[in-house]
């Protein structure tokens, strides 16, 4: 993300991580100027691995990676010429002169790196073609009219693809023939690249009301022309659906019917009105999607409870107003709903008529996303990070096992199986002293950077009730204020971790952990200054191993995977794979797996001068470590989705345009319809143009 506006009647700001002030207000609620909600004494894992990070540097010399793109090139998706972008590098690793072709890579990996930019537009690897699949407005259900940008309504909007595609999942759809059913997130609205003049200081009812319905989760039907792999929705289809932020909810597990979750207007504490804030997500096996509900604090104003700071409730009014318009949203006036929002959604994509459920035993706190594997004999596992500088990351066990079959009883059965189990959370610890991890990059005695971590029990949810682990807190307490309970049990403060992919060839976790430039600053958790991961702009990602290959396991094992930054910062770090070799990154955020065991990473506010993109890094075999941009995104756009498949690449390009100043009559991109038309989030598949698969 770009720097952007300050907020009206404050002074311009530095922002972390490379995030816009737009950014910061739409998408988080200025999380990072807030005082850090975690003020706890808990270990940080950074502390951990900051020397590892600059040994290993030590052990191989740094190359400088080029940054020119070349000239030639693909437009961006439905861009005019004028916005072309630059080419792939033309055979050649990472952009750069004399590298190897790209053929040589991973098997999955055998593209021509894209080479970093500032295009406005999707730019592809030669060789590749791409499109747009849909954009917001586009009308996908029954009666809903064409997108006017002029004269938008919540009615309308309702029946149209909402705005700021997050997380992506494409369904198979059996018999119907080159069709599958594509699920996203809606994460949130920017008002002033919505709606022409908007006054961030007196929203009216309609344009809060539109914002409401443009919010949630989108399900759309996609076929695809086996001519050319391009991808387009079918608007109008039986199973088509939009989920929005008036949308009827279940809430289901241990806390449902919680007096901490009762208000005025839902008494029994089992209903709720919404989803908010949707970032990433998941699939599950038993064939629906999750949705993890991330920066919802911010859409509630006048919190003052010490468990408001610790969720980072501000005690003001908010960005949007909504609280003029609905006291739901004014935690003074009703100051239990917002207990109800920070859960992982669960929905079947199948029933449009199905009442989506919020789980409230895979714990409330910030998901980042839920995605999800099986025991051997059967039981669910959840990952899920909480993107929080300093905050945790957890696992559920389910204790049911999951039924095969699509009946409904089955169907019903399934759809239950995240309401009974355990919630976990991670503690890490390293192998050497603590006086030999300095924060200077100085090699411990055992010449290792590794060690062991814990899986600690906070609360297990049965049939006959729930059972706290936590000293002090009650389950209901432990499953509602889940943050509150991480800091009691002694979890490892991280910084920010995101999405969480176990690997469906090795079965070992990655973690994605975006920045925390606040590492070392004031009380926070301290780190060297000679440390050039001091402020961590740039993140890293964590790799973990479950004791004996088990996902139920309660201890692990974890390693340093990939530190980003530029490869000729001596502090970065890829799985031991020469750093001549690779891509710049920074800011990882999303990941997901191709069908060859290869991670792919997208960012979000990278800090390397060239905009965000999408990357595949092999995780095993002699190119462990190779990491190849696949693509970047317009101007002021985050990477999201993504979604691999043998013979498409889909991500979800998020905020376009969200760069200090932009407004509707003065946009900072013209994408993805050119000059002269609104800048629209939307979804874009890529394709090769051979029609053989991705990176083979």
């Amino acid at each position: 993300m770009r720097k952007l506006l300050p907020l009206i009647g404050t002074p311009a700001r530095s922002h972390a991580g490379g995030r816009s002030a737009m950014t910061c207000r739409f998408r988080c609620g200025d999380a990072c100027f807030h005082e850090v909600p975690n003020t706890s004494g808990n270990p940080y894992a950074g502390e951990i691995i900051a020397g590892a990070i600059g040994r290993r540097a030590m052990v191989r010399a740094a190359a400088v990676v080029s940054v020119a793109a070349a000239t030639a090139g693909t437009l961006g998706a439905g861009a005019a010429p004028a916005a072309a972008a630059a080419a792939g590098t033309s055979g050649k690793s990472a952009g750069k002169p004399g590298g190897k072709p790209a053929a040589t890579g991973a098997r999955g990996l055998r593209y021509s790196s894209v080479a970093p930019n500032t295009a406005d537009a999707v730019t592809v690897p030669d060789g590749y073609a791409q499109n747009v699949v849909i954009r917001w407005g586009e009308p996908i259900l029954r009666g809903a009219p064409a997108f006017d940008p002029e004269k938008q309504t919540a009615a309308a909007q309702a029946g149209q693809f909402g705005y700021n595609n997050d997380f992506l999942a494409l369904l198979p759809l059996p018999g119907e023939c080159d069709r599958q059913l594509l699920v996203a997130n809606h994460e949130y609205t920017d008002e002033v690249l919505m709606f022409r003049g908007y006054d961030p200081a007196n929203p009216t009812r309609q344009q809060v009301e539109v914002a409401w319905a443009a919010h949630g989760l989108g399900v759309v039907v996609v076929e695809e022309d086996r001519r050319t792999g391009k991808l387009t929705a079918v608007p109008r289809h039986r199973l088509n659906r939009r989920v929005t932020a008036t949308t009827e909810f279940r809430l289901t597990g241990p806390a449902a019917g919680s007096a901490l979750l009762k208000t005025s207007a839902d008494p029994t504490g089992t209903k709720v009105l919404g989803t908010l804030n949707n970032c990433s997500g998941g699939t599950t096996p038993w064939g629906t999607t999750l949705h993890g509900e991330e920066n919802f604090n911010q859409y509630f104003a006048h919190g003052g409870r010490a468990t408001d700071k610790r969720y980072g409730i501000g005690t003001g009014a908010t960005e949007r107003k909504w609280e003029r318009f609905d006291e739901r949203f004014d935690v003074a006036r009703e100051p239990n709903e917002v207990h109800r929002f920070g859960y992982v959604v669960e929905l079947d994509p199948y029933d449009p008529d199905s009442t989506p459920r919020k789980h409230t035993a895979l714990g409330r706190f910030k998901h980042e996303a839920a995605t999800v594997r099986l025991t051997d004999d059967g039981r669910p596992v959840v990952y899920s990070g909480d993107d929080e500088r300093f905050d945790y990351f957890y696992k559920f066990v389910g204790s049911k096992r999951m039924k095969k079959g699509s009946g409904r009883a089955v169907r019903e059965h399934n759809l239950s199986l995240l309401d009974e189990g355990t919630l976990y959370v991670a503690r890490l610890t390293g192998d050497s002293p603590a006086i030999e991890i300095d924060g200077t990059g100085k090699l411990p005695a055992d010449g290792e950077f590794d060690g062991s971590g814990e899986w600690i029990p906070l609360a297990t949810a049965t049939a006959k009730g729930a059972v706290s682990h936590v000293e002090g807190m009650s389950a209901e307490e432990v499953f509602v204020f889940t943050r509150l309970a991480g800091d009691k049990a002694g979890a490892t403060k991280m910084d920010r971790p995101e999405d969480i992919q176990p690997s469906p060839v090795t079965g070992k976790v990655y973690v994605a952990l975006t920045n925390n430039t606040n590492r070392g600053v004031g009380a926070n958790a301290k780190a060297d200054e000679a440390n050039p991961r001091n402020a961590n702009k740039h993140g890293h990602i964590l790799e973990l191993t479950e004791r004996r290959g088990r996902p139920e396991s309660t201890s692990f094992a974890w390693s340093l995977f990939l530190v980003a930054g530029d490869p000729d910062d001596p502090a970065t770090y890829f799985a031991g794979f020469p750093k001549d070799d690779v891509s710049p990154i920074s800011c990882p955020d999303n990941v997901a797996f191709d069908p060859h065991g290869n991670l792919w990473i997208s960012t979000d506010g990278s800090q390397l001068g060239s905009h965000d993109g999408l990357f595949g890094v092999a995780t095993r075999g002699s190119r462990r470590g190779e990491l190849k941009q696949f693509l970047t995104v317009p101007t002021g756009a985050e990477t999201c989705g993504p979604v691999i498949q043998d013979r498409r690449v889909l991500v979800a390009v998020q905020h376009p345009g969200e760069v200090d100043g932009a407004t509707v009559d003065q946009p900072a991109s013209t994408w993805p319809d050119g000059p002269g038309k609104i800048v629209r989030p939307a979804v874009v598949a890529v394709w090769r143009k051979d029609g053989r698969d991705i990176g083979v």
